[in-house]
C-alpha cells in the first residue's frame, strides 16, 4: 500500500499513475531512460534547479543509470544549475550543498554525472546593468533580466556541448499540469518529434528534449520523491519542508529561451525580480520562520525596486514640481535620464522615452545593497554570514562603467563602499586615470550651480580628452567631443522634449511636403 502523502500537499486526480502503482510507473520510466540513454553516444544535459521536479528528473535518470553495467556508461551527463547571482539565497545555498553533494556521490558509485554551476558573465549580471549601467527595473515589456542572467549561461554550456559532440540531449522536469500554456508548448512539440519522446528545441539547433515527467502531477512528483530515496545522500523532506515553508508553488525550470514565464513569485525565483507584483514565497518565509527574519533587507530592498526607490510623487520629478498628477506608483521616470542610452531624446505621444537612471539614484541603490550585505552579515545566522549579495567582480565592473564608459569621473564607489560596510574597498586608486580629481570636481558643480545638464556635458568633454591624450593616434576625438555637446546640447529636460517634438513636427512636415526647402524646415543638427 502506497504511503499517504504528507500534510500539506495537495491531493488532486492523477495522470501518470492512473490504475497503476508508483513502482510500476518508475520502473517503466527507468526503463526507458535506460533504453534511451545507451541507444546511442548523444551526451546529456539535465536542468537542475534544485526544486521537486529537477529533483524528480533528476533521481530517475541516476537510478536508471545505476542499474547499467559500467561498460554500457559511455557517454557523459551533464547537470547543469543556472545561478543568477540574485537568487532567493536559502534555495541558492541548497543548490550549492546540493551539486556539491552530487559531485562527490557520482565519483564514489563510478556514474558519469557531472554536476555545473552556471553563472552569467559579469557585463550580464544583475547589478552591473541595473547600478552601473543604469537600466531601469525589468518589466514585462522590458524583461532585459531572463536574458542576460538565464538563457545565455544555459544556451552557451549547451552549444559548447553540441560543438564538442555534434548533438545533445536536454533533460527537463517540465510538465504539463504546470499551465495551460505549457501543455499546449507541449503537445505542439510532441508533433514534431524525430524519435520516441525526443522533440526538437526550437532554439538550440542540434539538441533535443527528454520530458520523463512530462504527465506528473504536483501530487506524482511528491509521492514519488517522499517514497524514494534521493540517490545522491541528500534530504527529499528537507525539500519538502523548504516548499511548506512559502505559500506559492513552483520552480524555476532550466530556461533556454524567453517563453518561460517569470518565476519571482516562486520560492526559485530571483529576490529581485519586479516582474511579478509581491515576493510573496519570500514574505511566507520570514513569516513561517523566525530563524528566516534576516532576509527582511531583500524584501525590503526588492519592494524598493518594484516601487522604485520609494519615490512616489517625489520633489525630484519635475511634473510634481509644476502640480502634474503622477501616473502609476510603479513609474520611475523621474529617477531616469529624459535621454535613451546613446544620449538621444526619443519620444511616444509627445512624450520623452526615458533612459538609464540617473547618477544620484544608482549611487542610492547601491549604498542601499550594500549596507544591506554588512547588516545581514552582522546579524544572520552563521551558516548565511557569508552571503555575497554584489560580488567584489561586479563592484569593480560597476566602478569602470562608472568612471569610462558614463564618465563619472568623481569616482564615489570606493567612497560608497567605505560609507556602507565600514572597510576600504579593494580597489585601489584611480587618480593617474582621472581627469581631475575629487575638490576639482566639487568646484566645477559649483560654477555650474545646478545645470546638471551642462555639468555632465563638461565633465564629459574632460573625461574625452583624458582618454584620448595618450594615444599615438587620436582618431576618433572629434566624434566623442561631438557626441558629448550633442548630449548637452539642451538648457534642460524641458528643452530637449520641446526640441524633440519640433524636430518630430519638423519631419512630418517633409514627409507631407517633399518640395518644402529643408533648410527652411529643419534648423537644427539632425
Amino acid at each position: 500500500m502506497n504511503t499517504p502523502l504528507p500534510l500539506g500537499i495537495p491531493t488532486v486526480r492523477r495522470q501518470a499513475f492512473d490504475g497503476r502503482s508508483l513502482d510500476e510507473v518508475v520502473t517503466e520510466l527507468t526503463d526507458e531512460i535506460r533504453e534511451l540513454y545507451t541507444a546511442d553516444e548523444v551526451p546529456w544535459v539535465i536542468g537542475y534547479s534544485g526544486g521537486k521536479d529537477s529533483t524528480a528528473v533528476l533521481q530517475l535518470v541516476w537510478s536508471a543509470l545505476q542499474e547499467l553495467p559500467a561498460h554500457k556508461l559511455s557517454k557523459p551527463v551533464h547537470v547543469i544549475s543556472t545561478d543568477t547571482l540574485v537568487e532567493n539565497p536559502v534555495v541558492a545555498a541548497w543548490v550549492t550543498t546540493s551539486l556539491e553533494s552530487m559531485e562527490k556521490a557520482a565519483a564514489e558509485q563510478s556514474l558519469p554525472i557531472t554536476p555545473h554551476r552556471l553563472t552569467p558573465e559579469i557585463k550580464d549580471t544583475f547589478w552591473v546593468n541595473l547600478i552601473g549601467r543604469g537600466y531601469p527595473a525589468p518589466r514585462p515589456k522590458f524583461r532585459w533580466c531572463t536574458e542576460r542572467l538565464k538563457i545565455k549561461p544555459s544556451n552557451s554550456f549547451i552549444r559548447n556541448v553540441v560543438a564538442a559532440h555534434g548533438e545533445a540531449i536536454m533533460v527537463l522536469g517540465i510538465r504539463k499540469t504546470e499551465s495551460q500554456a505549457r501543455a499546449r508548448a507541449m503537445e505542439k512539440a510532441e508533433k514534431r518529434r524525430v524519435r520516441d519522446r525526443l522533440s526538437p528545441n526550437a532554439n538550440l539547433p542540434n539538441s533535443l528534449v527528454y520530458s520523463p515527467v512530462e504527465d506528473w502531477t504536483n501530487d506524482d512528483v511528491w509521492e514519488f520523491l517522499m517514497q524514494k530515496p534521493n540517490p545522491w545522500g541528500y534530504n527529499n523532506q528537507d525539500l519538502l519542508t523548504m516548499y511548506q515553508g512559502a505559500s506559492a508553488d513552483g520552480e524555476c525550470p532550466l530556461v533556454v529561451d524567453s517563453t518561460t514565464p517569470s518565476c519571482g513569485s516562486s520560492r526559485f525565483g530571483c529576490w529581485t525580480c519586479t516582474l511579478v507584483e509581491q515576493d510573496k514565497s519570500m514574505s511566507a518565509m520570514i513569516q513561517n520562520d523566525e530563524e528566516k527574519e534576516w532576509m527582511l533587507p531583500l524584501l525590503e530592498l526588492r519592494d524598493k525596486l518594484d516601487s522604485p526607490f520609494g519615490f512616489v510623487e517625489s520633489e525630484d520629478d519635475p511634473d510634481h514640481q509644476k502640480g502634474k498628477k503622477l501616473p502609476h506608483p510603479r513609474t520611475d521616470k523621474y529617477a531616469r535620464d529624459f535621454r535613451r542610452m546613446n544620449g538621444k531624446v526619443m519620444l511616444f505621444n509627445d512624450s520623452a522615452i526615458h533612459g538609464p537612471y540617473l547618477q544620484k539614484y544608482r549611487q542610492e541603490w547601491l549604498q542601499e545593497l550594500l549596507s544591506a550585505q554588512t547588516w545581514i552579515r552582522a546579524h544572520a545566522p552563521e551558516h548565511v554570514r557569508s552571503i555575497e549579495l554584489i560580488t567584489l567582480d561586479e563592484l569593480h565592473e560597476i566602478r569602470r562603467i562608472w568612471v569610462f564608459d558614463k564618465h563619472e569621473v568623481e569616482d564615489t564607489l570606493p567612497e560608497i563602499y567605505k560609507a556602507a560596510t565600514g572597510e576600504e574597498f579593494p580597489g585601489g586608486r584611480l587618480d593617474e586615470q582621472l581627469v581631475m580629481g575629487a575638490d576639482e570636481m566639487q568646484l566645477l558643480k559649483d560654477v555650474c550651480d545646478g545645470d546638471d545638464v551642462h555639468y555632465d556635458m563638461v565633465r564629459e568633454l574632460l573625461s574625452v580628452e583624458r582618454k584620448y591624450r595618450t594615444m599615438t593616434r587620436r582618431a576618433g576625438l572629434f566624434q566623442a567631443l561631438e557626441g558629448a555637446v550633442k548630449r548637452g546640447y539642451y538648457e534642460d529636460r524641458d528643452d530637449a522634449i520641446s526640441f524633440a517634438q519640433r524636430k518630430k513636427q519638423w519631419r512630418d512636415d517633409l514627409v507631407a511636403n517633399p518640395t518644402l526647402d529643408e533648410e527652411t524646415a529643419i534648423d537644427a543638427p539632425a
